[in-house]
C-alpha cells in the first residue's frame, strides 16, 4: 500500500468519523450544548496533551504558548474552533442537523470566497459561479423558510474564518488544535465548577459521564487521521474526500434523525452540490482553462 493509499484511507476514517459523530453527541441531548462543550474541550486537551507527550512533541507546544504571536493566533483560532464545536451540538441537540450538513457543504465556496477576497487569491470563472451559487442557495432557503440557516452560515464561517488563521500558525495542525484546547481548558474547567456548585449543570450518570469523558478521543482521533493524511495526500484530494464529512450528516439527519426534508430544502442543496461540482471541476483543470 502506498504512501498516498494510506493518508486517503485515514481522510475517509476522519470523514466518516466526523459525520457519524451526530449519533454519539446525539446519546447526550439531555445535556446542555455548552456544558457538553466543555467537557469535549477538557477530555480533547488531555488526549492530544498524552499523545504528544508519547511523541515527545511537548516543547512544541510550549514554544507556540510562549510566542505572544502564536499565542494571540492561537486564541483566535481556539474561539473560532470552540464556536464550531458549539453550535454543531447545539445542530444535533435541536434536531438541525441538515443545517450543520449544509454549513459543512457550504465551507468549502466560503473559504474560497476568504481567499479571493481577503488573501487575493485568483478568483477564476469556475470559483465565482460556485460561490454565487452558494449565496444564492442561502438567500432562496431564507426567502423559502422565513428565517435564514444561521447554524449553517455560523458552522461555515466560523470554520472558514479558522483555516484562514491556520494558515499563520506556526505549528503543525495536531500542535496547534493542542495548543487551542489548553487555552480553553481552564475556561471550559470554571465553567463547569461553577455549573454544579450552583446546582445549575447536569448530573451524569455513570454512562453518560463515560460519553463526556470519550467526547476527547472522538475528537482526537479524526484529527490525528487528519493530520496523517494532509502528510501523504495531495491537498485536491483532501478537498474531495472531505466532502464524505456533510454527505453523512446529511444521511443521518433525513435517514435517522427523521429531520424534514422540503421542498426548499432539496432546491438549496441541489444549487449547493451544483456549486461544489463546478468548483471541483474547475479546480482540477489548468489553470489557462478556468
Amino acid at each position: 500500500m502506498t504512501e498516498a493509499t494510506k493518508g486517503v484511507l485515514a481522510m475517509v476514517g476522519a470523514c466518516v468519523i466526523w459525520g457519524f459523530s451526530a449519533l454519539y453527541y446525539k446519546l447526550l441531548s439531555d445535556i446542555t450544548s455548552s456544558e457538553v462543550l466543555a467537557h469535549r474541550t477538557i477530555w480533547s486537551a488531555v488526549c492530544f496533551v498524552i499523545v504528544l507527550s508519547i511523541q515527545s512533541r511537548l516543547g512544541e507546544l510550549r514554544v507556540v504558548l510562549s510566542n505572544k504571536r502564536s499565542l494571540s493566533q492561537v486564541f483566535a483560532a481556539a474561539v473560532l474552533v470552540s464556536t464550531n464545536w458549539y453550535f454543531f451540538i447545539v445542530s444535533v441537540n435541536l434536531g438541525h442537523l441538515m443545517q450543520s450538513s449544509l454549513g459543512f457543504y457550504i465551507f468549502p465556496l466560503v473559504a474560497v470566497a476568504l481567499g479571493a477576497f481577503i488573501l487575493k487569491e485568483p478568483f477564476t470563472r469556475s470559483k465565482k459561479i460556485a460561490v454565487s451559487l452558494a449565496g444564492l442557495a442561502v438567500v432562496q432557503l431564507t426567502l423559502g423558510l422565513g428565517v435564514a440557516p444561521w447554524i449553517s452560515l455560523i458552522l461555515a464561517f466560523s470554520f472558514g474564518f479558522y483555516g484562514l488563521i491556520k494558515r499563520h500558525v506556526i505549528a503543525g495542525p495536531v500542535v496547534s488544535v493542542t495548543a487551542e484546547v489548553s487555552l480553553l481548558m481552564p475556561l471550559a474547567m470554571a465553567y463547569l465548577a461553577w455549573l454544579y456548585s450552583t446546582k445549575s449543570g447536569f448530573s451524569p450518570d455513570l454512562t453518560e459521564l463515560i460519553l463526556l469523558i470519550l467526547s476527547g478521543p472522538l475528537t482526537a482521533i479524526p484529527m490525528i487521521l487528519f493530520s496523517y493524511a494532509s502528510k501523504r495526500t495531495a491537498l485536491s484530494t483532501i478537498g474531495l474526500v472531505q466532502y464524505l464529512n456533510p454527505t453523512i450528516q446529511f444521511s443521518v439527519a433525513v435517514f435517522i434523525f427523521g429531520e424534514a426534508m422540503t421542498l426548499w430544502h432539496t432546491i438549496t442543496f441541489l444549487m449547493i452540490w451544483s456549486g461544489l461540482a463546478i468548483y471541483s471541476v474547475g479546480a482540477m483543470r489548468p489553470q489557462a482553462a478556468r
